[in-house]
């Protein structure tokens, strides 16, 4: 079951609804997982969407947002217009235990193996 909210509010799993599968398959894309590798560079400061650059459409970008966060994987909140995203590391941490730790650190030593171009 999603939370369901009211106004410019936008759902998201509650934590014990977040099921691994649907987290690895939301980190398995590069361009989502590039999302997540900023946000977690920000250190837990939430970003607007404008501050993680995706090089796909914008309405590319709104559908790899939102597949991260039907996941669990990210809260999207509104700040006026604009849309503020921030990990949900702590829910991962707690379900998932070293998950998202892991996988931040095969990317990171992915991309030092390959190069920014498969960032």
């Amino acid at each position: 079951m999603t939370t369901m909210t009211s106004g410019r509010e936008l759902p998201h799993p509650e934590a014990a609804q977040i099921r691994l599968a649907e987290v690895l398959h939301a980190l398995a894309d590069p361009m989502r997982m590039r999302a997540v590798r900023r946000l977690a560079a920000a250190g837990g400061a939430e970003l607007a969407c404008s501050e993680i650059e995706l090089p796909v459409t914008k309405s590319t970008s709104t559908h790899h947002f939102r597949v991260l966060r039907e996941s669990g994987v990210i809260r999207q909140t509104y700040r006026g217009t604009a849309k503020l995203n921030a990990l949900r590391g702590d829910d991962l941490e707690a379900l998932f235990p070293g998950l998202l730790a892991a996988v931040l650190a095969a990317a990171d030593a992915q991309s030092a193996r390959l190069g920014a171009a498969e960032d």
